[in-house]
């Protein structure tokens, strides 16, 4: 067998969740891998809902050739967005460098086999989307039964064009931040910096659905679309190819795809271990000079420590870091906003005033920085250390502690900094600040315990990549997921009973249920522990 294929076979098999099933002996974790499997079929099916409605909105309105663009459209931004994640972690300064290395390989191979494995990973979310767009289009269009083949063989080819693009731009970021000192701190610099300019796309579309009729909606989408191809030629091509059957537009995403890969995995082939070797590498001062050492408590001994591994991997810093910098750059841009012309912006149309969106403070801001919680996945992130964290004279109790002390001491100055902005910038009555300070402080220590619960309950010691814990991992879904639609529906909730009674009293009440909620997720964490 080809040796680049056995090496992409082996990489697929060691995180394959249905190899891991098969042959798990632990009934635990096989229902843990259960319960993953499950919720990566139930994002499925959300994903591929969304891809229905989409379409169907485009056949209804008789804009059924729109159908294809739109499909290459999404299949090439979700590819462009999970290679650009991912490279950093998969691509360079990856766990298993050095024994790869060793391996008789070259490191074009290497990098272009990591390159394809985050291929396959891709390949069931884009899939999902192309089959699904299809079959809507097969609906509406009637087409001739050759469209459906070359629609599918062709979706397998277009994600890698995107993809390459994402990962020649994480080979910059990556060549930039290894010339760097701190290695790590520039990569995330780098890394965030690109995350808030993609970020920035979406003013582009801010009026996408705010029109009041549905047609005008589908109508600006469509005008979207055109836009699109031209800004992004493989969009037309593929509409050309797959609906038209057009032989050139074929040749030229396959012809283009086979060159883009050569061309760029030579690149990258060049500087591959240099860059990697720098990643991995730390920087010393020759005038170092010993000075006298401090004593920490435990749980500070444990908080300087996580500390110390957020800023050791970029992966880290970015997952930990971007809602807290949104929160800080939405605090200040408060300050200087009018609130009125922007709450009739955003809500146009919406008979809604600042004064009934003053309980919703809170929750806005803990939707910035209470998404993500380092405390569900650094329990994972000890993986084959952890027998080292067992043999030191500290509880499990004491370092799950410090685990959330962590995520809370990170997130609670920039959710305090952005309430503050908020009810100053709205002038809400000293009252309600004080609540709504009080509001978010609890809502921090939940996101911590509550975080720390699904990371225990969920922990995975076995990852050969930090990217699969941190990004993929099941403690963060089973974190994420309940927080983002409990958060979302509590926003609309105080704001309702904002209009109806008193808003002290509703915000007084949110804390004592928040603090309910937190006191009972960190004594799950208490009693996970006692088990574990």
């Amino acid at each position: 067998m080809n040796r680049n294929i056995v090496l992409l076979r082996n990489l697929l098999l060691s995180t394959s969740l249905t190899n891991r099933y098969k042959y798990c002996k632990d009934k635990k974790k096989k229902s843990k891998i259960a319960g993953g499997m499950v919720g990566n079929v139930i994002l499925y099916i959300m994903l591929i809902s969304y891809c229905v409605a989409d379409c169907a909105g485009f056949g209804y309105y008789g804009m059924t050739e729109q159908i294809p663009a739109a499909c290459a459209a999404v299949i090439s931004l979700l590819s462009f967005v999970f290679t650009l994640f991912k490279t950093n972690g998969y691509l360079f300064a990856f766990k298993e460098y050095d024994m790869l290395m060793s391996l008789p390989f070259e490191p074009k191979s290497i990098a272009a086999c990591k390159f394809m494995y985050m291929y396959v990973k891709n390949l069931p979310w884009l899939m999902s989307v192309s089959v699904s767009m299809l079959a809507v289009y097969g609906y509406f269009a009637k087409p001739s039964a050759a469209v459906y083949p070359v629609w599918l063989i062709l979706s397998l080819i277009l994600p890698v064009i995107p993809m390459l693009l994402a990962a020649f731009l994480g080979f910059i970021i990556a060549k930039l931040g290894s010339g760097f000192k701190n290695k790590t701190i520039a990569q995330t610099v780098f890394s965030i910096l690109t995350i808030l300019a993609c970020f920035g796309l979406r003013f582009f579309l801010e009026d996408m659905f705010r029109e009041n009729k549905t047609e005008e909606v589908m109508t600006y989408m469509s005008d979207m679309n055109v836009k699109a191809e031209r800004l992004y030629p493989p969009i037309e091509w593929f509409r050309g190819a797959a609906a038209e059957l057009k032989i050139s537009d074929m040749l030229l995403i396959a012809g283009l795809s086979a060159v883009l890969f050569e061309v760029i995995f030579l690149l990258v082939g060049r500087s591959y271990r240099r860059i990697n070797s720098a990643l991995k590498s730390h920087s010393a001062q020759g005038n170092f000079v010993m000075t006298e050492q401090k004593t920490r408590s435990i749980l500070g001994a444990i908080v300087f420590k996580e500390f110390r591994r957020m800023t050791g991997s970029a992966i880290y810093m970015t997952n930990a870091l971007v809602g807290e910098l949104f929160c800080l750059i939405a605090g200040i841009g408060i300050m200087f906003a009018d609130i009125d012309k922007l709450i009739a912006k955003m809500f146009k149309g919406a008979p809604l005033t600042k004064e009934m969106l003053f309980p919703a403070i809170p929750f806005i801001v803990y939707f910035f920085v209470g998404m993500i919680s380092t405390a569900a996945f650094t329990p994972s992130l000890e993986g084959k250390n952890y027998w080292i964290v067992q043999s030191l004279p500290i509880s499990k109790k004491t370092l799950y502690q410090g685990k959330m002390l962590f995520n809370f001491l990170l997130i609670t100055p920039f959710a305090l900094f952005a309430v503050i902005s908020f009810s100053v910038s709205a002038k809400v009555s000293a009252v309600s600040a004080v609540l709504y300070v009080t509001l978010i402080v609890i809502l921090c220590a939940f996101s911590s315990a509550w975080g720390c619960a699904c990371g225990v309950k969920h922990i995975r010691l076995d990852w050969e990549n930090e990217v699969e814990v941190i990004k993929q991992g099941t403690a963060v879904t089973v974190y994420l997921f309940p927080n983002m639609i409990v958060t979302m529906a509590l926003t609309v909730l105080v704001v309702y009973l904002g209009t109806k009674t008193e808003q002290t009293i509703v915000t007084g009440i949110m804390a004592g249920i928040a603090a309910v909620a937190t006191l009972l997720a960190y004594l799950r964490v208490m009693s996970l522990a006692k088990e574990k």
